[in-house]
């Protein structure tokens, strides 16, 4: 089988999106399957033959409702020429799926799209373009859905769209079927008595990095008790036709984003603007300062020390704005750590699947952004502290689970039998 992926981003670049799609593209080959990606050109990317997948770049940018910037027409030229048996274009809202829609009844290769969680369905800024995404959604030979309740899934049920499965994401076994290293915490200068607490995600300004520091800030510790919090995650690329798309956004349509908002907050921080909410970072020195019984890391560590963070934490802490379906929740249960997490994309779903965590009390804004009370976080994360066969006991149970049903090879060979159907139906 040729096939085609097609991704905004793809590895070096860093993200839940680029982390899938190489999964399921790189154990595909593996399965004998010839697997291309259209993706965005990098100028970090040192190959264009990645453990057997081909990579093809295009020098794109934007999307439909800011509009699209390159070699656009290259691309719907290489989709309506190219002789694939299946192409498959992951997440809306983004131009490889956006650069599709003027050429869509031209393209005769069965098509699979992967939605990815509509996260801007609420943005008046995207009225129109959720109007026209009936439409272009029933031109797709077949839906895959990450979660079985989210908005994504619900707006396509809502138009008529029956032509769908459901794949949850994973963690990798290849990663995670390793030992525990035990240097981890001397290497990090880490105290082997004290409680490690963990996140991780995009410094975004909407994956929780604020909360979670915020909440250690003000937990009540013991004088003989010590916690340490990783804060880890990268500083996402961003282009200057992405700062100029979302300033626009912020000036038209009053802040929707909490990211747009933490861009802003980066440029006039350079610039030597204050403001009066503090950052994490600011928050973290603030602790490690002032607070003799916890410590605060911010890091960006490698994959491979990554893993060994999930490996040693005692506890996954989750708190995200804005999610679809949150792949260190399945990392966190690969690891054999608990984690607790606020309801946010199919969270809660994942939480019953794996039987790996506990939930904190949260709320929804009038944007569906996910907040939640500091000090409700805080008390959580105070009382699992103090309840360890609870936590080994969720910890266990999450990483038997996740052997069974949430490897990255069990789940690709269940999008190879979609694909694989889709060409025999054509």
């Amino acid at each position: 089988m040729r096939v085609l992926f097609c991704s905004e981003f793809y590895y070096p670049s860093v993200g839940g999106v680029q982390e899938v799609m190489r999964q399921v593209a790189e154990r595909l080959v593996e399965l004998g399957h010839d697997v291309t990606v259209a993706t965005s050109k990098l100028a970090n990317r040192a190959t264009l033959q990645l453990n057997g997948v081909s990579i093809k770049e295009f020098d794109v940018k934007g999307n439909f409702v800011s509009g699209m910037l390159g070699e656009v027409l290259d691309y719907q030229t290489y989709l309506i020429t190219s002789e694939f048996d299946v192409i498959m274009i992951k997440a809306a809202q983004q131009w490889t799926f956006d650069a599709t829609w003027e050429i869509i009844d031209r393209i005769k290769t069965p098509k699979v799209f992967i939605p990815c969680g509509f996260s801007a369905l609420y943005n008046p800024e995207y009225e129109a373009y959720f109007k026209l995404m009936p439409a272009i959604l029933k031109q797709f030979d077949h839906l895959i859905f990450y979660a079985s309740k989210y908005r994504d899934i619900e707006f396509a049920k809502k138009n008529g769209i029956t032509n769908y499965s459901i794949l949850p994401n994973g963690a990798s076994e290849k990663e995670f079927n390793c030992l525990k290293d035990l240097r981890f915490r001397e290497r990090n200068k880490i105290s082997e008595n004290s409680f490690l607490y963990l996140t991780v995600g995009s410094f975004t300004g909407t994956k929780g990095h604020w909360e979670v520091v915020k909440a250690f800030e003000s937990l009540d510790l013991q004088p003989n008790e010590h916690a340490t919090l990783i804060l880890n995650g990268n500083i996402p690329y961003t282009s200057t036709h992405d700062i100029w798309r979302n300033l626009k956004l912020v000036f038209n349509s009053n802040g929707l984003f909490i990211g747009i908002k933490h861009l802003v907050y980066i440029l006039f921080k350079k610039l030597g603007v204050t403001f009066k909410k503090k950052s994490p970072e600011e928050i973290a020195k603030t602790i490690n300062l002032k607070q003799s019984n916890k410590k605060v890391i911010i890091s960006d560590f490698p994959r491979n020390e990554l893993i060994q963070a999930f490996m040693n934490a005692d506890l996954f802490v989750f708190a995200s704005n804005i999610e679809y379906s949150p792949l260190v929740l399945f990392e966190s249960a690969a690891a054999g750590t608990p984690f607790l997490t606020v309801d946010v994309g199919n969270s809660l779903e994942i939480l019953e699947w794996t039987g790996g965590g506990f939930v904190c009390e949260s709320y929804k804004n009038h944007r569906n952004f996910t907040n939640v009370e500091i000090q409700h976080l805080a008390t959580s994360m105070r009382n699992l502290m103090n309840d360890k066969s609870a936590l080994d006991q969720k910890g266990r149970q999450g990483k038997i689970k996740w052997q069974e049903k949430f490897t990255w090879d069990v789940i690709t060979k269940k999008y190879e039998a979609i694909l694989m159907s889709v060409c025999n139906r054509k």
